[in-house]
Order: C-alpha cells, then structure tokens, then sequence
C-alpha cells in the first residue's frame, strides 16, 4: 500500500475521533444543565398567613335628675337642674339644693374616673357653692351635707372648683345593664355680695375618662 495514502487515513480517522468527542463532550453537557434545570423546577414553596380584628369598646356617661330617666346632655344642651327654691328670686342667705344622679351607660365596657368643672355667664357675684356625694335622690337643704361625701368644699365661688372634685363609676356587671349610679347633691348659696336684679348662669359640667 501507498504510504502517501495510509497517512492520509490516519488523519482522517484522527479527525473523525476528534469530532466523535467533541460531539460527546457537547451531549454530556447539555445533560448537566438539564439536571440543574430540573432541580431548579422542583423546589417546594409554603405560606403561612396570620390576621387579626380589632373592635374598640364603648363608652358613655349619662346623666338624670330624677335617677330613673337617663340621657346624655352634650354641652349644646345640659340638663337643667331642678333646685328647690326658684333660683330667679334668691336674696342673701338663700340656699337652693338640687339632686343630680350620673351612671354609665348599658355597653359600656370601661370603669370610669369623673372630674367635676364649671363655668359661668352673665353676673354671679356673691353666689357660692357646694356638691356633695349622697346614697340617693335624697339632697338636704342645709349649708352642709354631713350624710354625704364632698366634693367641692362649702363656700366655693361658682367661677372655680375647691375640693377633690373627682370620683369614680363602675361599669355594669354585664354588657346588658348601666353601671351603679351615682348621686350628687347640687346647693347654691346666696351670699351678703349678691347684687340686686343681676342674672347670670352656672353650667357644671362632669367629664368622665375610662380607666
């Protein structure tokens, strides 16, 4: 056989074997990334979910001047109270009483702490004051209370408070009922600084905080 020839079929077939790995080399790495692909696929995947509702309470004072009748009375529209001796003809030395009863409404959730204020309008000049804590309807007439707890001090002058002028209310014992009332006994006392023919308006006004 020609040498010339057997050296051009060895290069040939070293050519060929060189391709035929090539090739092998190509397949063998498109299986490794087929094998990532897959894993990549497979992964597994998981939520949990958490919520929560939140719904405020209620609260509500209300107040009476009978202790059976409750109602709210904004400061557009307060209660007027029902004093004993008509407070439009007082001369020095008349004491005017008048009960007052406050509980928390039916719903209510909280307990409550009240703070007693007061303001004025028109002339007040010789007029003072005092409030009392008592068991019920019942408001003694005298200057001082002795069957009750104070809470504003005799002798007040109806332009300020004197006195601890707070106490507390419990909620009912159910979401069904109104808490336990509360009475309050309301006297105003003419003094010698009273002036003749002046008019003038007294609005306490009791503002309760839940606790």
């Amino acid at each position: 056989m020609d040498a010339a020839l057997e050296t051009t079929d060895d290069a040939d077939t070293r050519r060929r074997g060189r391709r035929s790995r090539m090739i092998r080399a190509i397949l063998a790495g498109g299986l490794v990334l087929g094998v990532g692909t897959a894993v990549t696929l497979a992964a597994w995947n998981d939520s949990e979910f958490a919520t929560g509702t939140f719904t405020a309470g209620k609260f509500d004072l209300q107040g009476s001047i009978d202790g059976t009748t409750f109602a709210d009375h904004p400061v557009g529209g307060p209660q007027t109270l029902g004093f004993t001796v008509a407070p439009g003809a007082m001369a020095p030395g008349d004491v005017v009483v008048a009960p007052f009863a406050v509980r928390l409404a039916t719903g209510t959730t909280n307990n409550a702490n009240v703070v007693l204020s007061v303001g004025t309008t028109g002339a007040t000049t010789g007029l003072t004051y005092e409030i009392v804590r008592t068991a019920s309807i019942t408001c003694a007439s005298g200057t001082a209370d002795t069957t009750g707890t104070s809470l504003i001090t005799a002798g007040t002058a109806v332009t300020t408070v004197a006195g601890p002028n707070t106490f507390g209310l419990t909620k009912g014992a159910t979401l069904v009922v109104p808490g336990a009332t509360q009475w309050l006994c309301f006297k105003v006392t003419a003094g010698a600084g009273l002036v003749q023919s002046q008019t003038g308006t007294v609005t306490w006004t009791l503002t309760g905080t839940s606790i």
